[in-house]
């Protein structure tokens, strides 16, 4: 530990997480060599404390426990003390969270793991109080009963150890089992129908409380229902994005989308917003846009965006990862109000008008009397209620929002962390490539081309994406390479420029390489030679965020479409193919994969564009403001075709003239169409 009474090893670390807790009085290490190597010299147990920077519940332990002076005594006199930052090393995350998964509870952070110096878990958990409470044990006991365990009854340890490395190993190749098959349109289809078995009537959204956006699964409800599913799929996907837009999990004065409901009305939320959320949120609202256009779909759009510009995008154009849910020693202290402020804020004419519309009161549905903004009685009930034309109300409501926010940025800022993240990056890009495309804002596909052009500056050396500029020692992931190629793809089509293709597919071959194992037929998160994993973790399952394996498979489909090769497509199918009964078995836990696979079905299918930039506006616009989501969409200008468009370029030109759009899916191609609306129906019709 340092020898300055007030700061520990991870003052000089780049994580912001690992900062917040340079103070600790706990001996803290940085996950590395220095912390294993002495593990194993002095043979002590490993403490492994795994969260990142926004995790409320990281926070409150830290405060709780690590900032306690006894607390860290004990953990410093029994065992090495390792912070790592979830979103630095995910496969380190996502291998302990299965101690605790075995172990029969829920996973989540912070995550608490006791490792021997073999890095065999032993014990682990998440959260633990100082004192006995919530029927969980007091840290201290826990602390001091596993000392005495490893000491005195090792064999016990070494037993218990073996068990769950074995139990890791097994959940680390689960889904691996079965058979290589291959898909139907029947299967999206199905897999659809039994996530809406899951659907909350009443409220939307899967489950009760607490409640998550969950779009990949959204997603999946509205590729079930073209594939043929009931009407009641799509009711059900549009009735959910309509609550998250008019709840309080959705920030209706400034933007984006908070972690997570805590209830199953999506009015309170777990305050924090995650860059990855609100990319893979944009994206589904302009979906929706395509396929039911609503002045509330553009609304959540163009605040997420606006939120994006204003509290999330570093000077280089790149994205920040997070936004805290506290301030000032308070969960959503920023973001919420009590009646009072509000009543002195807007003066009592615009403060009823608000009351009714956001539904606050003096008891307030938050902590200490505050209220979370939802939109209880819509404007144009409002008007109804009050007989008053709905664009007067509209423009006091617009008014209202305006002074809540002036005043609201008054306020102490919740923290941010800062870290660039290149998959989170991609994700992102992706996402503002399809709203741009969507909503017909060019702008916001200038802001993706911004982002993706700084992190291939910082993040793409020698062949390799790192996950972080800042660390060069740390290359960069499976979701790192899947999810940014796949915004690169997305961001190609946005503005029909191929250049983005060529990082695209240097990437995601490069991903191949590093993180294909042949022997599974699978792709491991980490690099193939990580060493410092207790077993390989592999890239499965979809999460609160897709599985690199899902966005590259995605990415491979699209430039199979997009190039005319055929290997990115063959290897997308070997791997969809291996995944099938998995999929089939557990449609929730491969969201974004049924998207890919669904893509896969129709053959790499493609809509390119012959003619110039400027001819080919209005075939262009025909397939943007169609739902088709899943082909692909290119142009070529005769006479100046790159080269990574030359296999797709022969045969194809302008018919007696004039600009033309060539379908092609399955492997075949429709005659060429001229007409802006014969097009449009084409690609209803896919």
């Amino acid at each position: 530990m340092s020898t300055a009474s007030t700061e520990n090893r991870l003052a000089k670390e780049a994580s912001a997480y690992l900062r917040q807790h340079a103070h600790n009085p706990v001996d803290w290490y940085p996950w590395g060599p220095e912390a294993l190597g002495r593990a194993r010299d002095e043979n002590r147990p490993l403490l492994l404390s795994v969260g990142y920077s926004a995790c409320h519940w990281c926070h409150v332990m830290a405060h709780e426990c690590f900032e306690d002076a006894e607390i860290a005594r004990l953990m410093n006199a029994h065992f090495i003390n390792v912070k790592v930052d979830r979103e630095e090393r995910p496969d380190l995350d996502q291998l302990y969270q299965g101690v605790v998964q075995l172990m029969g509870r829920g996973g989540g952070w912070p995550l608490t793991v006791f490792l021997t110096p073999a890095l065999e878990p032993f014990y682990g958990g998440t959260y633990f109080p100082p004192t006995d409470r919530h029927g969980l044990p007091a840290f201290p006991k826990l602390l001091l009963t596993l000392a005495e365990a490893y000491r005195a009854r090792a064999g016990e340890v070494a037993s218990q150890a073996e068990k769950f490395t074995a139990g890791l190993r097994h959940l680390s190749t689960y889904g691996l089992e079965a058979s290589p098959l291959d898909f139907t349109k029947e299967d999206v289809r199905d897999a659809g129908v039994e996530e809406a078995r899951e659907l909350d009537p009443e409220y939307g959204g899967f489950g009760m409380a607490p409640k998550f956006p969950s779009p990949m699964n959204v997603a999946l409800l509205l590729r079930a229902f073209r594939r043929g599913a009931d009407r009641t799929l799509l009711d059900g996907a549009l009735f959910t994005l309509e609550r998250m837009a008019k709840g309080g999990i959705y920030d209706q004065l400034g933007g984006g989308f908070h972690r997570y409901s805590v209830d199953r009305l999506w009015r309170v939320p777990h305050f924090e917003k995650m860059l990855y959320d609100n990319a893979q949120l944009l994206h589904l609202y302009a979906e929706a846009e395509l396929i039911e256009s609503r002045p509330l779909w553009r609304s959540v759009a163009e605040g997420t965006v606006g939120w994006l510009q204003r509290e999330m995008t570093a000077p280089s154009g790149a994205f920040y990862a997070t936004q805290d849910a506290d301030s000032e020693g308070e969960e959503g202290r920023f973001f919420t109000f009590t009646l009072e402020e509000m009543r002195r804020l807007l003066g009592q004419p615009l403060a009823d008008l608000a009351t009714l519309h956001f539904g606050c009161t003096v008891q307030g549905n938050f902590e200490h009397g505050r209220n979370v903004l939802e939109v209880q009685v819509p404007a144009k009930a409002l008007a109804e209620r009050l007989g008053e034309p709905l664009v007067e109300v509209e423009a006091r409501l617009a008014e209202v929002r305006a002074r809540l926010f002036l005043a609201r940025e008054g306020r102490v800022r919740p923290g941010r962390d800062e870290k660039v993240l290149a998959g989170w990056n991609g994700l992102m890009v992706r996402g503002l490539a399809a709203a741009a495309r969507a909503f017909d804002r060019s702008d916001w596909a200038d802001l993706a081309k911004a982002a993706a052009a700084a992190v291939l500056k910082t993040h793409w050396r020698d062949g390799h994406l790192l996950r972080l500029s800042s660390h060069s020692a740390h290359q960069g992931f499976l979701e790192d390479s899947g999810d940014f190629a796949s915004g690169l793809v997305a961001l190609a089509q946005a503005t029909l420029d191929a250049s983005w293709l060529i990082p695209a597919q240097a990437i995601a071959d490069a991903a191949v390489e590093a993180f294909w194992d042949e022997g599974k037929q699978a792709y491991t998160s980490a690099q193939k030679d990580t060493a410092d994993l207790l077993v390989p973790t592999y890239a499965l399952h979809d999460n609160a965020f897709p599985s690199g394996a899902s966005t590259l498979t995605e990415a491979q489909v699209a430039l199979s479409a997009l190039t005319g090769e055929a290997r990115p497509l063959e290897q997308a199918m070997r791997y969809l193919r291996r995944m099938r009964q998995a999929m089939v078995d557990n449609p929730f836990a491969y969201g974004h994969l049924w998207l890919a696979a669904d893509a896969a079905l129709d053959g790499a299918a493609e809509v390119m564009l012959v003619g110039t930039h400027e001819e080919v506006q209005g075939l262009r616009r025909a397939v943007d403001s169609t739902w088709a989501p899943t082909v692909a969409l290119g142009q070529l200008e005769p006479g100046r075709v790159p080269k990574v468009l030359a296999a797709v370029a022969e045969g194809r030109q302008r018919v007696e003239g004039r600009p033309a759009a060539y379908l092609c899916r399955n492997f075949a191609c429709a005659p060429p169409l001229t007409e802006a609306g014969a097009l449009a129906a084409a690609l209803r019709a896919v």
